[in-house]
């Protein structure tokens, strides 16, 4: 429906240029950078702890199933 192709980056780039100036502009992509990678790390260590419960969660149900101390007959 939106296309974002090569020309309509371009004309961010150039508005991005005039607003900010060269001198802001590695700053902007550093900081731009910095947080998309804080992003990705955080939604990365939230996967592993709720992988984490889950393994957790699944060895609780196996020890409680089939680990259980039975009475002899």
């Amino acid at each position: 429906m939106f296309g974002f192709g090569m020309p309509e980056m371009i004309i961010v780039l150039v508005i991005t240029l005039v607003i900010f100036g060269p001198a802001k502009l590695p700053q902007l992509g550093q900081s731009l950078g910095a947080g998309i990678r804080n992003f990705k790390k955080a939604s990365s260590e939230e996967d592993v702890v709720v992988l984490n419960d889950i393994q957790g969660e699944k060895k609780k149900l196996f020890r409680e199933k089939y680990l259980q101390i039975r009475p002899p007959f």
